[in-house]
């Protein structure tokens, strides 16, 4: 049995090489933010302009979003002029490039040896080798992530590993075809496809009490990002059917329905619901906007009761989430460090006026947005949403209407996920490091002094 030091469980104190990382990470990012402001000082006439034009500009990029036709033009134009002046803000301080590159090497410095201090241990997870399943299935959408069925032609890929490979044929149902498959003797399920997928076959899986393999060949693979799976190596997550581990993570459900990332209403929701989302983004997503966050957007009827007790009438986003994200900014949503708590995450935003929208916007493009007032987290085992009519929900990225209530809740460790033994298992959330935060520069002190930090999965 190894020694109490060197346990893994998540009860061990810090190592003599952790806590000299804490001690060079405390230093170092000190000693850069000191270089910075003697540098701000010399050219103090340049770092105004600057600090004024990156106001003009947060406040211009809010106004684009939210106001439309020739006011969002207008604001374009004065975004764009503002750029140029925080641009020329940083020729005209006349940089010391040497200064400039000790600040960046300080601030690395920082950071990875606060990773190195602050590295986080298994905690509940049970991670175990098993046996090869006996008839493995592979399903599989040949349209998702733009055809990467056949790019990686992980059809001959299953037949050399002896899985039977499934695929998707328009008009045919996924979760008939994934029962069927468990019909005819199938001991272990795969899904080749896109999360929402993902979720209709684990949901099969979990049903049977039989091992799921997240197989990444969708556009985005939330799933398999925050599983600790490489996204990139298609084939290789194959290997989780031959030569894999097991664990038990979580499900999420909204009013009976499976989801392995996300459900959310308000601002997305209505994002996904529109028809040409999937073919212009980034147009939709900015004329949504406008219609809730504008100067004349009429509050979403969204009512919930906050975790202290407190009954809210509206938000502009609600996001339920299979386990806590770490947000630091909206877009991309975060990682999740976890998905076996038992836990949903649940995360509200409500913007009551115009000042608050521009010192939302100026915390999101700082990633600060925790401390933004109308800002709410925190888990819950379950949450309701109420409202007078029907409620767009974006389901793992798919459109749903549910009739209100939406009650969302969580199955704890009703998926026996399999992986390749090769897979890093580690979500990048898990990995993070915040060096600007309270909690991080209490946690660095903690082990300079040889105990174990709150909140970095170390029992003192």
């Amino acid at each position: 049995m190894p020694a109490a030091a060197d346990r893994d469980d998540g009860t061990r104190r810090p190592r003599p090489v952790e806590r000299l990382a804490a001690s060079v990470s405390l230093v170092a990012l000190p000693a850069a933010l000191i270089i910075l402001v003697v540098g701000a000082f010399r050219n103090w006439a340049a770092l105004l302009a600057a600090l004024v034009a990156l106001l003009v500009g947060v406040i211009a990029g809010w106004h684009v979003v939210t106001r439309k036709r020739l006011r969002r033009a207008a604001a374009g134009l004065v975004a764009v002029l503002a750029f140029v002046v925080l641009l020329a803000a940083g020729i005209l301080a006349d940089l010391d490039l040497s200064r400039v590159a000790v600040i960046l090497v300080l601030i690395a410095l920082s950071a990875a040896t606060a990773r190195i201090a602050l590295r986080r241990r298994a905690r509940t997870a049970v991670i175990r080798p098993t046996p090869r399943p006996a008839r493995p299935v592979l399903l599989m959408n040949p349209r998702s992530g733009g055809g990467k069925v056949e790019k990686f032609g992980l059809a001959g890929e299953c037949r050399r590993r002896g899985i039977e490979a499934v695929p998707l044929r328009p008009g045919e149902d996924l979760r008939e075809l994934a029962e069927e498959a468990v019909a005819r003797g199938a001991d272990a399920l795969g899904m080749a496809g896109g999360d929402g997928s993902h979720a209709v076959v684990a949901e099969v899986a979990a049903a049977h009490g039989i091992p799921y393999i997240v197989v990444p060949a969708g556009t985005r693979n939330h799933l398999a990002l925050d599983l600790g799976l490489n996204r990139d190596d298609v084939v290789g997550a194959l290997d989780a059917f031959t030569d894999g581990t097991e664990r038990r993570i979580d499900l999420a459900t909204v009013n009976g329905r499976v989801f392995v990332n996300n459900a959310s209403l308000g601002l997305y929701a209505h994002v996904v619901q529109t028809p040409r989302y999937r073919d212009a983004k980034f147009r939709t997503a900015a004329e949504t906007m406008s219609d809730f966050l504008g100067p004349d957007a009429v509050p979403p009827d969204l009512r919930f009761t906050g975790p202290d007790g407190t009954e809210y009438s509206t938000a502009q986003l609600i996001l339920v989430s299979n386990g806590p994200y770490l947000l630091d900014r909206l877009e991309g949503l975060g990682t999740r460090e976890r998905m076996d708590s038992g836990r949903l995450g649940v995360v509200t935003l409500t913007v009551r006026d115009a000042s608050e929208a521009v010192r939302f916007a100026t915390l999101q493009a700082t990633g600060q947005i925790r401390r933004f007032p109308g800002w709410r987290q925190w888990t819950a085992e379950r949450f309701e949403v109420r409202s007078g009519g029907p409620l767009a929900v974006g389901v793992d990225g798919e459109a749903v209407t549910f009739e209100p209530p939406v009650v969302f809740a969580v199955r704890p460790g009703a998926l026996r996920l399999r992986v390749p033994r090769h897979a890093v298992g580690v979500s990048p959330a898990g990995r993070a490091v915040h060096l600007l935060s309270r909690s991080t520069v209490a946690a660095l002190v903690a082990v300079c002094l040889g105990r174990a930090p709150d909140g970095t999965g170390w029992k003192p």
